[in-house]
């Protein structure tokens, strides 16, 4: 019997380590960045193309590499980092395994150009899916330039399973936010498409995090420092106010490293606790330092988890010093002598076209007389969706020579025909309704009496007056006063640009500032005026979510979204106009009796079981 033992050649044993280090374009990303980082650069440029799949490209001005270097640096295993087993526990640089390169290459076309300033001349290596095309001389600039184009060119299977453009491009902001986040004092530019998505001189770490987030954040951050002989730990906490419903600024950076830890979450989650609702975030930018030998970084391919010796006193460090900071912040302000001396006013662009504000008055106001506390009108019209035209055949009462109906054959004609008959009763005698405790409507039929949940009903409403592209236009916005100027993330900023049809159709008139900034000239009808930038910020970090990358999927998630923003909530005092309006489009709804999200609109209690639980 032969032997079946056999060593991998080169070439399977890099692609098979590729699929642990290079997940996607950010993977290659974050170890590119790295090495720059290891180099010593102060100024890194990072080129992006169709998301990271057509090109990735990251030039530097670092100590760059001989002629043996370039070479020796795509081997496995290959590193400048470490020579002992010991030194594993004195790690303070970010790559060390000498993986990344030889795992790149393996995957790609790799270019590197690479010249020290003592020399010359510099050196260039082609590679091509780990076969080595050639090495010669190259007049280049001091530093390093490494271009990687077509990933997993050679891997079909690995392409096909990465996500759209957009959600490819989130990712690749996430891990270039966790490398300049650490680094305030380098400068980075970061190109998408040959444009500048961001462009960050050298400062200090809160002026770092306003270039990244807007300045808006000067005003949101509190900062966190305590000094132990275990941990030294600084950085920023976002106020409670301005905690979010979705993840993604939470930031923990340990030796210069970032990393995950739900654990220390906790810690910084709890601090929060009573301060902020159940479902929602804290912001946090925390660095720590300990000494190398108490952690080890060596436990997951793309070192993004560390392991501590005593990770339940820094638990409780962490817990202490954001406790702090968030009492010390309640008490009294601090000054900021960081913040930019120049007032954050953006200018008006040449052709931005200038409105006169209005008012409307009424002639017919009188001071004296007794007047009914305001409500808001809804803006929608009773009519029935085009899909659900059967139900006017309902709103009237049936007459008595009319046609039997044919009895229905399967399960969901039974169900079209129950709420048919429910709206036939409920509206053809026009019974009176009432609201109880300002959150539920409360109406009846021959049958029985139905109790109907105005949040989740008038979320149905407008869910499917949303999707319904013919009925959108009805839905008015109305003017601000005073236009509200929002400042958003490149990436949001992009995202509201790819949507700003979709919103300008549900009654939002936003114009485009130039810089992340937009104009908010109108807003739907019931919607609160105050945190507006909040608002849409949440809107769109939902359109972001796993799972939402296709337009379908999307444009439901915004639909249910603004469905429930603004939705009228519980505890609204509504009229009865308002009341007969709500039960008249719920009934017209195509699915009246779920919200969106599926929780249940109203609840029927027949005559019969009423009668059979009070004994009559």
């Amino acid at each position: 019997m032969t032997d079946i033992i056999r060593l991998l050649p080169d070439s399977v044993a890099n692609q098979i380590a590729a699929g642990e280090v290079v997940q996607r374009p950010a993977s290659a990303v974050k170890e590119l960045l790295e090495n720059t980082i290891d180099a010593g650069a102060t100024e890194i440029k990072l080129i992006i193309k169709e998301s990271g799949k057509l090109l990735i490209q990251v030039i530097d001005n670092g100590c760059g590499m001989s002629e043996r270097d370039a070479r020796m640096c795509f081997e496995r295993h290959a590193t400048s980092k470490i020579a002992k087993a010991d030194d594993l526990l004195a790690i303070r640089t970010l790559g060390f395994r000498g993986e990344a390169l030889a795992s790149i290459a393996s995957i790609a076309q790799v270019d590197l150009k690479s010249k020290r300033n003592e020399d010359e001349i510099g050196t260039s290596i082609l590679i091509e899916g780990t076969e080595f095309k050639g090495q010669f001389p190259v007049n280049c600039q001091n530093g390093t330039s490494v271009t990687v184009k077509n990933l997993f060119f050679n891997v079909p299977a690995r392409r096909n399973f990465l996500k759209s453009n957009t959600l490819e491009l989130k990712y690749i902001i996430e891990e270039f936010f966790r490398i300049t986040l650490v680094n305030p004092d380098i400068a980075f530019t970061f190109y998408n498409q040959d444009k500048i998505l961001y462009q960050l001189p050298p400062g200090n770490l809160k002026q770092r995090i306003i270039k990244l987030y807007g300045p808006a954040y000067s005003q949101r951050l509190i900062p966190v420092e305590q000094q132990t002989p275990l941990v030294n730990i600084a950085g920023f906490i976002g106020k409670p106010e301005f905690a979010k419903k979705t993840r993604g600024e939470q930031f923990f950076f340990t030796n210069g490293r970032f990393m995950k830890s739900p654990y220390l979450h906790h810690a910084v989650e709890n601090a929060f606790k009573e301060l902020i609702p159940d479902d929602s975030v804290p912001s946090y930018f925390i660095y720590m330092e300990v000494d190398p030998q108490t952690i080890d970084v060596n436990i997951h391919p793309t070192k993004t988890e560390i392991n501590f010796q005593d990770i339940k006193s820094i638990y409780a460090i962490l817990h202490a010093a954001v406790k702090q900071s968030i009492g010390k912040f309640n008490i009294s302000p601090t000054l900021d002598f960081e913040a930019e001396q120049s007032m954050n006013i953006p200018q008006f662009p040449d052709n931005y076209p200038i409105k006169q504000p209005t008012i409307t008055i009424n002639p017919n106001y009188n001071p004296f007389e007794k007047r009914i506390e305001p409500q808001t009108k809804f803006t929608f019209s009773p009519k029935p969706a085009p899909s659900a035209q059967g139900w006017q055949d309902f709103y009237a009462p049936v007459p008595a020579n009319a046609e039997k109906l044919e009895f229905p054959k399967t399960d969901r004609e039974l169900d079209g025909l129950k709420n048919q008959q429910l709206a036939d009763e409920t509206f053809s005698e026009r019974k009176r309704s009432f609201q109880v405790a300002n959150s539920y409507i409360v109406t009846h039929t021959h049958s029985g009496v139905i109790v109907i949940d105005q949040q989740h009903a008038h979320e149905r409403i407008l869910y499917e007056r949303m999707l319904q592209k013919s009925e959108v236009n009805d839905m008015a916005g109305q003017h601000q006063l005073i236009p509200q100027t929002i400042t958003l993330s490149p990436d949001n900023a992009q995202f509201l640009l790819e949507w700003m049809d979709y919103f300008t159709e549900l009654g939002f008139e936003i114009n485009a500032f130039g810089k992340g900034s937009f104009v908010v000239q109108a807003i739907p009808m019931n919607m609160e005026t105050a945190n507006i930038g909040v608002f849409i910020e949440s809107v769109l970090e939902s359109l972001k979510s796993p799972g939402k990358e296709n337009k379908m999927n999307q444009s439901l998630t915004l639909a249910k979204t603004l469905a429930k923003k603004l939705s009228i909530k519980r505890g609204k005092r509504l009229h009865q106009q308002e009341i007969d309006s709500m039960i008249e489009n719920l009934f017209a709804c195509m699915i009246p009796d779920t919200s969106p999200d599926g929780k249940p609109t109203m609840v029927i209690q027949s005559f019969e079981e009423l009668n059979r639980k009070l004994k009559i």
